[in-house]
């Protein structure tokens, strides 16, 4: 029984896994930290506050709604989203499309003059009916080059 937990946790998977989510909740402390200490402040002397707006309330027939809570809650959502798309998402995007090998082009086909299947335009036998297609009618002068040399 124990064996067979031991295997389960030590798979590679699931250590991915696991150092995976504590390097996302090190990252969020870090993110949420500087948007505290810096954006959030920013965007108090900005709109003329201080920047903290937990304290905002108003009352409707006795019941306090403390709106500032979600504003905060709103005003942090948005400023972590920017930082993590801006510093990381961004970045990593272009990180990867530069190390991205190209793509080939894809291959012209043309169908087979006898069974019509599609076969590369460069074909000199079809793949599927195994007859010849170079110097026939409706073949490619690339294929008829090919072929010619």
């Amino acid at each position: 029984m124990f064996k067979g937990f031991r295997s389960f946790l030590l798979r590679g998977n699931v250590v991915d896994l696991a150092v995976g989510i504590v390097i996302g909740a090190a990252f969020t402390a870090v993110v949420t930290g500087f948007v505290t200490a810096f954006l959030t402040p920013l965007i108090g002397v900005a709109t003329g506050a201080v920047g903290d707006f937990t304290q905002k309330t108003f009352e409707v027939a006795g019941a306090r709604f403390p709106y500032g809570v979600f504003v905060n809650a709103l005003i942090g959502f948005v400023l972590v989203a920017a930082v993590i798309y801006f510093a990381v998402v961004l970045p990593v995007g272009k990180l990867q499309a530069r190390f991205e090998s190209a793509k080939p082009a894809p291959v012209v086909k043309i169908d087979c003059p006898e069974c019509l299947s599609p076969i590369p335009a460069a074909a000199t036998r079809c793949s599927f009916c195994t007859s010849e297609v170079s110097g026939r009618p409706g073949l490619p002068a690339q294929a008829q080059a090919l072929q010619a040399s």
